[in-house]
């Protein structure tokens, strides 16, 4: 007999043992995420293993160099798990080791050595008797976890499946197919507690600080520290359209090529950023925050980037621009040419401690039901290659890799805040009124 209170029914399964492997950067509430999947799984007699450090270990394993327990992998034992739910950090650790890097195209799958890593990846798994993956971490590892899938869909019929479930995490809050990632409440109280601690510092001497906030691609977590920090501004890379963009020309000094491209009008911004400066002042208020989001940088006009270094793939090394102190100089000298007056602008940036910040009660909320969700969608549904999803309060549905990445470049899409969307004008309405 069922009722409210029984518990979940055991279900027929295959699944002897299931491994769980994190990658990526670290973000709050992961534990919660592996305890519970873990707990899930043992509680229908199937083993559970923890891969340590991400891919790190299965990209390079080899038959004359095993995977060894205790320090390539352990078994996730309810010893280890006790009342690991609200615990800092990551219980099996984390890398950014990919081994779907050379990838980029589904063809690419079908070159021996292009695809070598996955193989490994895959052969190591083999070797310690895992029968399914769960993945968690961004969207550079949904799409390993896809390569992963598609590498096993090429091979030989009768050849053992190790079918994977992927679990979104990120503490900026920019994944397509789900509305809120685990860990990005937590990261957004952390850095809002430092914001309002900042203004009362700024009050307190009568100055400014422009602090800048991770997020390379979108501004869920400037948006969210500056509305529950009481920030009195925040500039994303989704308010740089309109009169704040402008195009640049440009040679390439390694090409020589002339090539054209849409950037920041920085001095447009730079008055933006003092006209609520003076609004202020019109209040009586010489003092403030202001939130600008890291991925501002990759809008900035070339001489800005002059020295900086960039990736394989020609994105710019954002730690290295510090735009706070950057924009921190120029405000305060268009301020003083606008008012005649000096301003004290220091420039931030904060964000990575608050990837292990300790997980408040939503997050632990949240990941635990992505945590059982890789059981139901792995055990109770038979499912293969689709992320693990939530809607509403906590409701589970499960999105099939294919909607989430594109079947031929095999990239992801970020979900960027819609200008104008509720969320992007409450910040909007809170934070101080500039008539422009």
């Amino acid at each position: 007999m069922s009722g409210p209170l029984s518990a979940p029914s055991k279900k027929e399964t295959t699944l002897k043992r299931v491994a769980i492997l994190f990658a990526g950067g670290p973000a709050p509430a992961a534990n919660a995420v592996i305890s519970t999947a873990a707990a899930a799984f043992q509680r229908n007699g199937i083993e559970v293993v923890g891969i340590m450090h991400g891919y790190s270990n299965l990209a390079h394993y080899s038959p004359e160099k095993p995977l060894e327990e205790g320090l390539h992998w352990v078994k996730l034992q309810s010893s280890l798990l006790k009342r690991s739910r609200n615990t800092q950090g990551i219980m099996i650790g984390t890398a950014r080791t990919n081994p779907g890097k050379d990838v980029s195209h589904p063809s690419h799958l079908d070159d021996p050595k292009l695809s070598a890593p996955l193989r490994r990846a895959y052969e190591a798994l083999v070797s310690i008797g895992v029968d399914a993956l769960i993945s968690i971490g961004g969207d550079d590892t949904l799409k390993t976890a896809n390569k992963f899938k598609m590498f096993q869909d090429r091979m030989p019929a009768g050849a053992k499946r190790i079918p994977v479930v992927h679990l979104p995490k990120t503490i900026d809050n920019d994944y397509m197919g789900i509305d809120f990632t685990f860990g990005y409440f937590t990261a957004v109280e952390f850095l809002a507690s430092e914001v309002r601690n900042l203004l009362y510092d700024a009050e307190a001497s009568q100055a400014y600080f422009l602090t800048e906030t991770m997020g390379r691609s979108a501004g869920w977590l400037s948006y969210g520290a500056a509305i529950a920090g009481e920030a009195s501004l925040v500039i994303s890379v989704e308010d740089i359209i309109g009169s704040y963009r402008t195009s640049e020309t440009y040679s390439d000094e390694l090409t020589g090529e002339t090539e054209t491209h849409q950037v920041m009008d920085v001095d447009r911004v730079i008055s933006r950023i003092v006209k609520t400066m003076t609004a202020r002042d019109a209040e009586g208020k010489h003092f403030g925050v202001i939130v600008l989001a890291e991925g501002l940088a990759e809008l900035l006009p070339m001489k800005y980037l002059k020295g900086i270094p960039r990736d394989e793939h020609g994105h710019i090394s954002i730690s290295h621009v510090n735009l706070g102190r950057m924009f921190a100089k120029l405000v305060g000298d268009e301020y003083k040419k606008q008012t005649g007056k000096g301003r004290r602008v220091t420039g931030l940036q904060l964000g990575y401690e608050s990837r292990c910040a300790r997980p408040q009660a939503f997050d632990v909320m949240l990941g635990s039901q992505l945590g059982v969700g890789a059981y139901r969608a792995l055990v109770e549904e038979g499912l293969n290659g689709v992320m693990v999803s939530v809607t509403g309060q906590l409701q589970l549905h499960f999105v099939a890799f294919e909607k989430l990445i594109d079947l031929e470049t095999l990239v992801t899409m970020v979900r960027y805040i819609e200008p104008n969307s509720d969320f992007h004008r409450l910040a909007r309405f809170l934070e101080t009124y500039v008539n422009e």
